[in-house]
């Protein structure tokens, strides 16, 4: 048995370290580090209530926005309130522009990279996949960053900035849409969509999102071109359809809800067993594996006190369970419990995978440029965009929102107008999590036994991929 140790990881948002036991030339076993502490939770212990909105988002630059939303809906549910429709929907608009920013930025920017280094220099699709992905040179970044900048120019017209903007508030938005700005949004959005069209899916999204088995999509595929199917080819060649499997248990909070519910349902999707309701009662942390000292399990009662000499522990995110289970959460897991027929043959057959994963990222891109447009539709400019409210007093409530990277839980108490507890679990704490008291490992650490490593070591490429199909913002883990 050989240790090796991997980190800190380029392309990944924050530090990462991972130690691998190494037998045979596989991972027999992984333990994933979070090296950095951040403290947002005792920052905002004892302020005023409201500060939440200003201090909440800066715990992430590039999804605030999901951050923002989350400190809103806990607020929200302390005071007992209804926001005003059009609000919800300018914050649904918002929030869609960022997730699908970010997951623009995951595919080119993060993921495809690895696949035009010289580890596959001999691949026949390497000189291509170079010629398109490589780093800061290849032409697809030349395409997707002016789509992406143009696309968070939503941003500066719903809440007058971005990132930390303070346009997020429990009654609403602050910012009333006018009828040329809805003009300016729904121009943007449909440029986004003939960008998705003709660069990344190369057909029409109403066609991408008609494809409900697995037979069907590899009809649409064949011999398409786009920068989708051009990660599917690579897919297949490298099977990474059998690399990074999961722990099985898929969770959502449920995202984007609106008069008539969410676009995406909140519960959990079991591959054993199929679609449940979630009970956020399951929901725990374990801090045997941590640096913290030992407390309360329930994050509406736990409290995050560092203990760095804390012995048997390795890392500063907390361990998540789901009814004493880790659980996998993104847009795969989004995708699978709200019932879309293609992820859950996918999930089906092959599990949480590499390939999945990527693959729902895109389909979830291609929905969210169709539900921007309808929301933009549906503003009715006449009416407020923000309701009044109260000062918040006193009261405990949890804003359970759905970030890109997957769910983000924000646990809040009030006492008297200031915050007496407030608890985070980020998405990356769900899947980057340690061990817990009963020995099961995090989604990534149970993701990555089984990869072969061979004699590349801590240069392994497959686990790369790995870790990156999980997206991870290592600032948003620990707090």
């Amino acid at each position: 048995m050989t240790r090796i140790i991997i980190g800190p990881f380029n392309r990944v948002e924050g530090d990462l370290e991972v130690k691998l036991d190494i037998e045979d030339g596989m991972v027999a076993s992984a333990e994933v580090t979070v090296p950095l502490y951040r403290g947002f939770e005792q920052i905002l212990d004892g302020r005023p209530a409201l500060d939440a909105l200003a201090l909440a988002p800066r715990i992430c630059g590039i999804c605030s926005v999901s951050q923002s939303i989350a400190a809103v809906a806990a607020l929200r549910g302390t005071l007992g309130i209804e926001p005003a429709p059009n609000g919800v929907l300018a914050a649904n608009i918002a929030h869609a522009a960022e997730n699908a920013a970010d997951h623009l930025t995951h595919f080119y920017i993060f993921f495809m990279p690895d696949f035009a280094r010289d580890a596959y220099a001999s691949a026949p699709w390497h000189h291509a996949a170079a010629e398109r992905f490589t780093a800061t040179r290849g032409s697809a970044g030349r395409e997707v960053l002016p789509a992406r900048a143009r696309l968070l120019e939503i941003m500066g017209i719903v809440a007058g900035k971005w990132p930390h903007s303070l346009a997020f508030q429990p009654g609403g938005t602050t910012r009333a849409i006018d009828l040329g700005e809805r003009i300016r949004l729904l121009s943007i959005v449909a440029g986004f969509r003939s960008f998705l069209e003709t660069v990344v899916f190369g057909d029409r999204l109403d066609a991408v999102l008609a494809i409900q088995t697995i037979a069907e999509f590899d009809r649409w595929r064949d011999g398409r071109a786009g920068d989708f199917c051009r990660f599917l080819a690579i897919a297949d060649a490298l099977q990474l359809d059998r690399l990074g499997n999961g722990p099985g248990i898929l969770m959502s909070f449920g995202a984007y809800h609106g008069e008539h519910g969410a676009l995406f349902a909140r519960g959990v999707f079991d591959q054993a067993s199929g679609g449940a309701a979630l009970a956020t009662t399951d929901i725990a942390e374990d801090v045997s594996h941590a640096w913290m000292r030992d407390g309360a399990t329930d994050p509406a009662l736990s409290t995050t006190i560092p203990d760095a000499d804390k012995p048997g522990a390795y890392s500063w995110a907390k361990a998540p369970r789901l009814n004493g289970r880790p659980a996998e959460v993104g847009a795969l897991a989004r995708q699978a419990v709200a019932g879309n027929p293609l992820l859950r043959e996918l999930v089906g057959q092959s599990g949480s995978n590499i390939r999945n994963r990527v693959i729902a990222r895109m389909i979830e891109t291609a929905h969210l440029a169709v539900a921007m447009e309808s929301w933009i539709r549906a503003l009715r400019l006449n009416e407020p965009f923000c309701a009044d409210v109260r000062q918040p007093g006193e009261g405990r409530a949890a804003g359970l929102v759905e970030a890109a990277r997957g769910s983000l839980g924000h646990w809040i108490e009030l006492s008297n107008g200031k915050i007496s507890h407030y608890q985070i679990i980020a998405p990356t704490t769900w899947n980057f999590s340690p061990r817990d008291a009963a020995g099961q490992p995090g989604p990534l650490e149970h993701a990555l036994v089984g990869t072969a490593v061979g004699s590349d070591g801590a240069g392994s490429v497959a686990v790369q991929h790995v870790v990156r199909s999980f997206d991870p913002c290592m600032v948003c883990t620990a707090h």
